[in-house]
C-alpha cells in the first residue's frame, strides 16, 4: 500500500515520461487535484474493497485504487483504451455499450462501493440523466456500500463562471448547489454522508510550469496551502462539490 503523494507522482512520472497531454498529471501541484478524493476514499472504503470506478476515462483512479490496496474495476463506454499509458494487468477495466450507455454489464450487489470523478454531470449530454445513473449505480452497489462522487461542478463556481466569458475555454454546462446533492441522494434511496466545496485555485495551468517545478514538492505544497486558505475565505466561489452517500445496510 501506498502513500497519496507516492501515487500522485507515479501518474505524473508516467505522464511526463510518455508525454501524455493530460494537464492535470503534467505537474504534481496540479495532480493534487485528486488529494480530496483519494482521502474520501480511505476514509470510507475499507482496504480490500470492491471499488467499480465509473467512467473511469485514462484510468487514473483504477491506478490509485490498485496501489492503494483495493479491488479496482474501471468501467467506462470507450473501454480502456485510453488507460493504456499506464501499463497496468491488475486492474480490470471493461467497455459499456454505445447503444445502451445508461445500463451497467454487472449483477447487482456487485461492488462495495462505487465512483464518479468529474462524470456525474455529463450524463445529461449523452441523453441519459443523473437520476437514472444513480439508480443504476445503487442496484450494483451492495448494501451498506458507498458511492463517491468527487469533481462534481459547484454552481457558484468563479472558474466555471470566468471560463464560460473565454472562447473555447472548457466549462460546465451543468452546475449544482447542495440542495440538489441532497435531491439526487434523497432520490436515489442514498443517504448524504458529506459534502464540500474545494477548488478555489486552477489546477490544470500549473502543467505550465518549467521543468523540476513539475515534479518538486515546494511548489504543490504552496499551491495546496494557498487554495485551502482561499477555499475557507470564499467557499461558495470554489469550483467543485465532493460527497459521499452511503446505500442503506438493510
Amino acid at each position: 500500500m501506498r502513500s497519496d503523494d507516492t501515487i500522485m507522482r507515479e501518474l505524473v512520472e508516467r505522464a511526463l515520461a510518455r508525454d501524455i497531454g493530460w494537464p492535470q498529471f503534467r505537474s504534481l501541484a496540479g495532480a493534487r487535484q485528486y488529494r480530496h478524493l483519494y482521502r474520501m476514499t480511505r476514509r470510507y472504503v475499507p482496504l480490500g474493497a470492491e471499488v467499480l470506478d465509473w467512467g473511469s476515462g485514462n484510468g487514473h483512479f483504477s491506478y490509485f485504487l490498485m496501489r492503494a490496496g483495493y479491488r479496482p474495476t474501471g468501467f467506462a463506454i470507450e473501454g480502456a483504451s485510453q488507460a493504456e499509458w499506464l501499463d497496468e494487468p491488475y486492474v480490470r477495466f471493461v467497455g459499456g455499450s454505445v447503444a445502451e450507455p445508461k445500463r451497467l454489464p454487472f449483477p447487482d450487489r456487485s461492488f462495495d462501493a462505487v465512483s464518479s470523478v468529474g462524470v456525474l454531470e455529463h450524463v445529461r449530454e449523452t441523453g441519459g440523466s443523473e437520476a437514472a445513473s444513480l439508480t443504476e449505480i445503487v442496484r450494483v452497489l451492495r448494501p451498506g456500500g458507498t458511492f463517491l462522487c468527487c469533481h462534481f461542478p459547484n454552481q457558484t463556481s468563479l472558474i466555471d463562471r470566468l471560463a464560460r466569458a473565454v472562447p473555447g475555454k472548457h466549462y460546465h454546462e451543468f452546475r449544482y448547489t447542495r440542495g440538489d446533492i441532497e435531491r439526487l441522494a434523497r432520490d436515489a434511496g442514498l443517504t448524504l454522508v458529506e459534502a464540500a466545496r474545494y477548488g478555489a485555485l486552477p489546477r490544470n495551468a500549473l502543467s505550465r510550469l518549467p521543468g523540476p517545478l513539475r515534479t518538486a514538492s515546494w511548489p504543490a505544497d504552496a499551491w495546496d496551502a494557498l487554495d485551502a486558505a482561499l477555499g475557507a475565505l470564499a467557499g461558495p466561489l470554489c469550483q467543485n462539490w465532493r460527497f459521499v452517500a452511503r446505500k442503506p445496510a438493510a
